[in-house]
């Protein structure tokens, strides 16, 4: 009977982990992002039901039995509440400090694993003694930085600590000392398995992951949720190897790799190098301004005077960013497009590889609202395309339209690939105030001649265009 439920446990983890790996296929493109959702869902039940039978028949009869299966009853009531309550209240606005904060706790599961592992496991021979030995402490390194590292991002994203990145003297230098303690370190708990050298690499893998993140500034952001992703799935492969659960170390691999690749992708649409984004921002220089200050003479626009702009328009494109969200200006900005298209304009969405503060966030938004799939357009697919465009309306974007990143060769964000929505004919944006994006670099973009600040909140806004047109 035994027997007859390992395998069946067994086949039951192939299933879900084919289920996991068709989930990132089907979230690959729009139209299939529901079905690979299902997908996930029913892969995560299916490993779930295997893992709890497996323990259940590891505890029957043991010492303590009834309680240990007691605790893991009520720890899965409560996790699932928790879970299903927060997925059920949270905005779309909350979403990515939502998902460092979910990161944050894989991270601690990884080190509560690791010190787990060391504390009680059966003796082994020599040579696999010191295999074990380095998974436990490998497992929790990783997982205490992306404990801190979830944190800080959760923090900064949440507006409840500074975007700005942290500037400490040798930042770099304290970096790689960090890395090379925790070398020698491993090695010597490889050789002397002791409670103290835990303690030690778990105080240094918080503090590296607190200063890792703390290191990056807000113009970053978007790249740190989507690597601490990757982090927390090697941290879930690393629990796995300790746990020896063949699952977890897959599913945990999967996610490491995707979000690895994902954050490549977008330091490459961002034009930052890869290797320094994960490092902490190393050298990346800090915004040398306060970004707050102007560069010109702005013009204001009506919603009224919008309103006629676009009525005369034959192709109108929409750019949204944060701002967008934030004020949850997507229904109306979705009623705007189909009052526009009703009347014969051709509207397109042009969506910046890194708008928002989380992959695929104005994506998301736009599905919500039912935008229809084929007219939401990625930056390389409508950029060749605005120089003939009537109108740009900006709706909550800064940093991404900055026309900075590709004429200011001393700006912060220089060389970043942008939306050049300057080449239009007329550009509207919509903002509160003049303050700058989240990176903290002033948009030169305001000041243009064919470009006009139309002011207030952006669903406000769009509803008065609405009731004009």
């Amino acid at each position: 009977m035994s027997d007859l439920l390992t395998s069946a446990a067994g086949s039951a983890y192939l299933v879900a982990a084919v289920l996991f790996i068709l989930t990132l296929a089907g979230l690959s493109k729009q139209e299939t992002s529901r079905r690979g959702i299902v997908f996930g869902v029913t892969g995560m039940a299916v490993a779930l039901a295997a893992t709890i039978s497996l323990a259940v028949r590891d505890a029957w009869g043991q010492p303590g039995w009834a309680l240990g299966l007691g605790l893991m009853v009520v720890a899965v009531i409560v996790g699932a509440s928790i879970g299903l309550w927060r997925a059920r209240v949270v905005q779309m606005t909350g979403m990515p400090e939502l998902i460092a904060l979910l990161h944050s706790f894989v991270g601690l599961a990884a080190v509560l694993v690791g010190w787990n592992g060391h504390l009680t496991h059966p003796e082994l021979p020599g040579a696999l003694e010191g295999v074990h030995s380095a998974e436990v402490f490998i497992g929790v390194f990783i997982g205490a930085v992306t404990f801190t590292g979830s944190i800080v991002a959760f923090l900064k994203l949440s507006a409840r600590i500074s975007s700005k990145p942290l500037a400490l003297p040798g930042k770099n230098v304290l970096n790689v000392l960090a890395l090379v303690a925790f070398v020698a370190l491993t090695v010597w708990y490889v050789v002397t398995p002791t409670l103290g050298l835990l303690i030690a690499v778990t105080i240094l893998a918080l503090a590296l992951g607190l200063h890792l993140v703390a290191s990056i500034g807000g113009g970053d952001m978007p790249v740190v949720v989507s690597m601490l992703n990757s982090y927390s799935g090697w941290a879930a492969a690393a629990a796995g190897f300790l746990l020896n659960n063949d699952l977890l170390i897959v599913t945990g691999a999967l996610v490491g790799s995707s979000g690895a690749y994902l954050s490549y992708i977008m330091c490459k649409a961002m034009n930052r190098s890869f290797l320094s984004v994960i490092a902490g921002g190393f050298g990346i220089e800090a915004p040398r301004a306060s970004g707050e200050e102007e560069q010109g003479e702005h013009t204001e626009i009506t919603a009224e005077q919008t309103a006629e702009l676009l009525s005369g328009a034959s192709s109108v494109v929409i750019t949204p960013g944060y701002g967008m969200a934030v004020a949850q200006a997507q229904y109306p900005v979705a009623d705007l497009v189909q009052r526009l298209r009703a009347q014969g304009v051709t509207v397109r969405f042009g969506i910046h590889p890194v708008a928002g503060r989380l992959p695929g966030h104005m994506n998301v938004l736009l599905a919500e609202a039912r935008v229809p799939y084929d007219i939401v357009l990625e930056m390389d697919e409508i950029n060749d395309e605005l120089a003939d465009t009537d109108v740009v309306l900006v709706i909550g974007a800064n940093d991404t339209v900055n026309p900075a990143a590709a004429e200011d060769p001393a700006s912060p964000i220089a060389g970043m690939p942008v939306l050049r929505v300057w080449e239009a004919r007329n550009v509207v944006v919509f903002k509160r105030s003049m303050a700058s994006g989240y990176a903290g670099v002033q948009n030169p973009l305001f000041f243009r001649d064919n470009a006009r600040m139309l002011f207030g909140d952006a669903r406000q806004a769009v509803d008065d265009i609405l009731r004009f047109l």
